[in-house]
């Protein structure tokens, strides 16, 4: 089999944080990210969404044992931000503003080291409802 198939596993987290660049004074920090620079940080339920494509193995006829990528996510990303505060919790914000662009990125590198380099990774991030991000674009 040649064909390519894509897997997909959807998780959740709750995670608080706060955007601003520390080089800026705070007036500077308001007008670029308005609300979301508040002092005392914000939360929000991101809903992350993982794509793994590649060719069925032809034994198995899996692409990737979802067990195996569920327990990948759990260990590698929900352990680490979920009912965190990113810039004060994690090292991976502690000089890296926690956007929703660099929080999925970090996701991807947790997961990309992990996952058969054969395959496909794209990792999905929703901040909210109708705001989200995604890499590989």
């Amino acid at each position: 089999m040649s064909k390519k198939v894509a897997v997909y596993r959807k998780e959740h987290f709750n995670a608080a944080h706060r955007l601003y660049n520390p080089a800026w004074d705070m007036a500077k920090n308001d007008a670029v990210f308005g609300k979301c620079n508040n002092p005392s940080f914000h939360g929000h339920n991101y809903e992350l969404i993982v794509k793994v494509t590649g060719i069925p193995d032809p034994e198995t006829g899996y692409v990737m044992d979802m067990k195996i990528l569920s327990d990948l996510i759990r260990d590698h990303v929900l352990e680490k931000f979920d009912h965190k505060n990113l810039n004060l919790d994690t090292e991976y914000f502690k000089a890296l503003n926690p956007t929703a662009e660099n929080i999925c990125l970090v996701i991807y590198d947790l997961l990309r080291e992990k996952i058969d380099p054969a395959l496909d990774l794209q990792v999905r991030l929703y901040e909210t409802e109708r705001n989200f991000v995604e890499y590989p674009a």
